[in-house]
């Protein structure tokens, strides 16, 4: 039996409207439409690995509000074990994003229940950290309880897959405890500093080998629509084109991405497997309104890969 994978992270309500574009600052554009998705970039991440068969269990924390119950029922739907989400006092996590026509998008997070996650509620389920195959998290709970998490990953020999979203500064002792880091190009310029180039291939090469040197064991570098760069410490880069695709909604691009490569890993894929099947996943996601709505099945991904597969040998 394969061990589960284990997501500890955010849990939120998106509050989302679409527009022509979005407005820049101080200014105010007529919408189109509006919508509420279930959301989080953990919570994302774990319905991604549900929907893709894999099984998967959440740590987190939604609040006692309307939401809270709508938000753990939902999660459970898609396969996901919620016996870990706990239920805090006071109101669940909520994203405010905005759309642009050509599915661009900007986001505020407000943690709410998210921000109560403290280390004593990852050491209540330690023991479930402790049997996965490989946890994910993200930085949408407090950095405390992320350095605890990866403190017992690493006391365990778990792999830890951290997605650094929304950026901010990591420590040292973060780094090297770290199997995989997921940045985007922001947020690795972020990471790396003043002066950081990604542009062309050298650019791009260069940076994740900056990575790799602040001490974390493996990069996904994940370039949009130039697609992701996979590099390891033992040598290893595989360049992963992007697949082209009607964007509608880039919105859990990235979670849908980290979810895909995480079953890739735990399916016995190599990262470079791994990482073709987690841009096919991201591909079909964005074709899609919604964060956890616009995730793939496991069928639908091999499906759109053997698609490819023969649109490129015709």
């Amino acid at each position: 039996m394969k061990k589960p994978i284990v997501v500890v992270g955010s849990i939120n309500l998106d509050l989302v409207a679409t527009a022509e574009r979005i407005p820049n600052v101080g200014e105010t554009v007529s919408g189109k439409q509006f919508n509420t998705f279930f959301g989080g970039k953990g919570a994302n991440q774990a319905v991604a690995i549900g929907r893709l068969g894999c099984a998967v269990r959440m740590l987190g924390k939604v609040g006692n509000d309307a939401f809270g119950k709508q938000l753990r029922d939902a999660l459970e739907s898609d396969g996901v074990d919620v016996g870990a989400v706990e239920v805090a006092q006071g109101a669940s996590g909520v994203a405010l994003i905005s759309i642009s026509d050509h599915g661009e998008n900007s986001i505020i997070v407000v943690p709410g229940a998210n921000g109560t996650f403290e280390k004593g509620d990852v050491d209540r389920h330690r023991h479930l950290i402790e049997e996965a195959g490989i946890v994910l998290t993200q930085l949408e709970i407090p950095m405390e309880v992320v350095e605890h998490l990866a403190e017992i990953t690493d006391a365990a020999h778990v792999p830890l897959m951290l997605d650094p979203a929304p950026v901010q500064p990591l420590s040292r002792e973060l780094l090297h405890r770290l199997d995989w880091i997921t940045p985007n190009e922001s947020e690795a310029r972020m990471l790396l500093g003043p002066g950081a180039n990604l542009e062309g291939e050298s650019g791009t090469l260069n940076a994740v080998q900056k990575l790799l040197g602040l001490g974390v064991r493996n990069v996904v570098l994940k370039l949009g629509k130039r697609g992701a760069l996979v590099a390891q410490a033992s040598g290893l880069r595989a360049w992963i084109p992007a697949f082209k695709v009607d964007a509608l909604d880039t919105t859990a691009a990235g979670d849908a991405f980290n979810g895909g490569f995480a079953v890739g890993l735990m399916s016995g894929k190599t990262p470079e497997e791994s990482g073709r099947f987690a841009a096919a996943a991201a591909a079909i996601s964005v074709t899609r309104r919604g964060a956890q709505p616009s995730m793939p099945s496991f069928e639908e991904v091999e499906e759109f890969l053997r698609h490819h597969q023969s649109a490129a040998e015709a």
